[in-house]
């Protein structure tokens, strides 16, 4: 079946719980005296001229010249590099992509680009954004240019670029979108350089030397490992004591002594840490701002609570000055649930279940020094750039989607780059809190190891064997996939004696799924695509299959727009949870819309399940909250209704219009759809949800 029966949601306790917030005995915070002369290095750095750091210069010449691959600690200046290299290939009349993994980052480096190479050179291309698209300057999401390399693949064209910088390049081993990032590198002609930016890649020489093969062409690494700023690590006694974490490279006594004090070290179950009081303490030694890294969302909105009012002590008003402009150009925020905590105590909650505009005046606040701390889960560590002088954990797991695992080294120096501001300040500090999921020897360890290698994710889907068979045969792809990253580890794990655990089966995989797309007349006998494989090779999203099948079998709505943003959004949601809504309060032809689509995909999805593929349930709900939303039904109704979070509620609406602007490219073989899409994505794309 495509869809589950739903599980029910105690909405008042998962979403709504009112708790009181936990009473804690004031802490007469103290420090170790050793640590006297630690702090007293706090403070501002002397200001002095620019002068880049040598292998900023490195970087540089090399990618002038070929391919580079720059590893260097979070804020040492790996953008001056990028913006260095721009600069060169723009002066000289060239063009410019520069692709990262985030939208949000990559909005930020629109507005930062635009500044310095003025607006009208700039332009962004991301699922929800696209302004001046020919520009000699791209920022774009890297799944972007993934697909302009398809078209131009199909096309036999060449990409109008001479330059090409992935940023945050260590995405190229993520699970879920490194795929994306080994297409790139795979696809990408070898005459436009390739720069690769990241803090966090361990077998870097072994990705420059698969890409010298595949290129033909030398790929430069340069490595900086200083940090820009010192890293102190402390430990937070429960007493309210702050003592150093290390002495050399073994804990430090006291922490020594309190590792191996068991019941010290287990906290009774549920107690809550004093965040309010850490926070006093940090400020007694003048070690706030503050980013403390939190478990999960209702951690990090639960941790406000404990925070109490501070003395307002803004002498040039620059907190509320800051506050009032943002939010006079985010209305909606100003009614938002957690601006008071934000007003009374100069702390924020910052995670995936906000809402983008609200995520972004967290992050203004706290780029302008007007925040004391914010509470954030671990995704904050590898987003916009928002350094702090002080990283709190209180973790030593993490939590990858499924379940908790220890923090890996690439996770952890994730983290902690975060610590220390450049140019604001002299050292930054690891604050660890003790607690029953902190292991102190495993951050001990942590602390000296280098972040894991990079192993390949790249794996098939429907849309990608589409998109190569646009302009390869099969023998090419075959060639394709001898050349990836996944192959070449293969190899040389064969001729060092390990056993390979990935990289094995592609050619296989591939042909599972042509023969699926055969079956299903997406692909002809000679291995080219049918008509209908070729306009469905333009429905570059999660679940193409489907939705083709749904335009096929002409099942989406052709004159109502509300509705077919509805159809569309229980195709984008890849989450499990099914919520339970009464069908008898839904518009019955928004009911009748969804069951026509269900039922028509049932002998599709079947198929594809006998083949071995997985098929998402497509859930009722999602059309529920999109129709609404669609119509004009209030934000604050819908969230309280569907007992969702904000954020959620945004990403469902962002994806949904993503796949809107799929349906929008079908102009030649789908015009009414097309059309009708283009007005489905205007009625949903709207404050809270987008900004500029």
């Amino acid at each position: 079946m495509l869809h589950r029966h739903p599980k029910r949601f105690d909405k008042k306790n998962k979403y709504r719980r009112k708790t009181k917030p936990r009473e804690h005995a004031r802490l007469q915070a103290d420090a170790e005296p050793v640590l006297k002369g630690i702090f007293a290095k706090i403070g501002r750095p002397v200001s002095t001229p620019f002068a880049p750091d040598l292998f900023q210069l490195r970087a540089l010449e090399a990618v002038r010249r070929t391919d580079c691959l720059v590893i260097a600690p979070t804020g040492s200046g790996k953008t001056w590099v990028a913006e260095q290299a721009i600069l060169s290939v723009f002066s000289g009349g060239g063009r410019c992509w520069y692709a990262s993994p985030l939208k949000a980052l990559t909005n930020a480096k629109w507005v930062e680009f635009g500044l310095q190479f003025e607006s009208q050179n700039v332009g962004i291309l991301t699922g929800d954004t696209k302004e001046n698209t020919a520009a000699p300057i791209m920022v774009g999401t890297t799944e972007i240019l993934r697909n302009q390399l398809y078209d131009v693949m199909h096309s036999g064209e060449d990409l109008n670029c001479d330059l090409v910088i992935l940023d945050e390049a260590h995405f190229l081993g993520d699970e879920d979108r490194g795929v994306v990032w080994e297409e790139v590198m795979i696809y990408l002609p070898a005459r436009i350089n390739l720069l690769l930016l990241s803090a966090t890649i361990g077998n870097g020489d072994e990705i420059a030397q698969w890409l010298s093969t595949i290129r033909g062409k030398e790929c430069v690494v340069v490595r900086e490992e200083k940090r820009p700023v010192p890293l102190y690590p402390l430990f937070f006694h429960p007493s309210g004591r702050v003592m150093p974490y290390l002495e050399k490279k073994r804990l430090y006594g006291k922490v020594n002594e309190f590792f191996k004090d068991k019941q010290k070290r287990m906290p009774h179950r549920g107690q809550s840490p004093p965040f309010g009081e850490i926070i006093r303490a940090l400020g007694k030694y003048q070690l706030l701002p503050a980013i403390f890294f939190l478990k999960s969302r209702s951690e990090c909105d639960a941790a406000l609570k404990s925070c109490g009012r501070l003395p307002d002590d803004d002498k040039d008003d620059s907190f509320h000055y800051t506050l009032e402009e943002t939010l006079s150009r985010f209305p909606y925020l100003k009614m938002h649930k957690q601006l008071h905590y934000l007003m009374a105590s100069r702390v924020a909650s910052h995670h995936a279940g906000q809402l983008p505009s609200w995520k972004f005046l967290v992050e203004t606040m706290m780029k302008s020094g007007n925040l004391q701390a914010i509470f954030a889960t671990s995704t904050v560590a590898a987003g916009v750039n928002f350094p702090a002088r002080t990283i709190v954990l209180f973790n030593s797991d993490l939590f990858n989607g499924r379940e908790f695992n220890p923090l890996k080294g690439t996770e952890f120096h994730q983290m902690t780059g975060r610590a220390g501001r450049r140019g604001q300040d002299k050292i930054g500090f690891l604050l660890i809190v003790p607690g029953r999921f902190m292991d102190l020897e495993h951050i001990r360890r942590l602390l000296f190891k280098r972040p894991e290698d990079i192993l390949s994710q790249i794996k098939n889907d429907f849309s990608m064997v589409l998109n190569l068979l646009l302009s390869q045969t099969p023998e090419d792809i075959r060639n394709i996939f001898e050349n990836s990253f996944a192959m070449y580890q293969h190899t040389r794990m064969m001729k060092g004696g390990r056993a390979p655990d990935h990289g094995l089966g592609l050619w296989e995989d591939f042909q599972r799924h042509l023969n699926f797309l055969k079956a299903e007349s997406f692909v002809d006998e000679n291995d080219r695509l049918t008509e209908n494989g070729l306009w469905a090779s333009k429905l570059r999203l999660d679940q193409p299959i489907l939705i083709a099948e749904s335009l096929k079998r002409n099942v989406f709505p052709t004159d109502d727009e509300n509705l077919l943003a509805a159809a569309l959004a229980p195709f984008v949601y890849d989450g499990d949870d099914n919520i339970r809504m009464t069908s008898k309060t839904m518009p019955r032809k928004l009911t009748r819309c969804y069951s026509r689509i269900v039922n028509t995909l049932q002998p599709l999805a079947e198929r594809m399940k006998a083949a071995g593929f997985r098929v998402s349930p497509l859930y009722l709900w999602t059309s529920s909250v999109i129709y609404d939303w669609a119509r004009g039904v209030d934000w604050d109704e819908i969230i309280e209704t569907a007992g969702i979070s904000d954020g959620d509620m945004a990403m469902l609406v962002l994806r949904t219009a993503d796949n809107l602007w799929q349906l929008r490219n079908l102009k030649e073989t789908h015009p009414q759809v097309a059309a009708l899409a283009a007005k489905a994505r205007e009625s949903i794309l709207k404050e809270p949800v987008i900004f500029e």
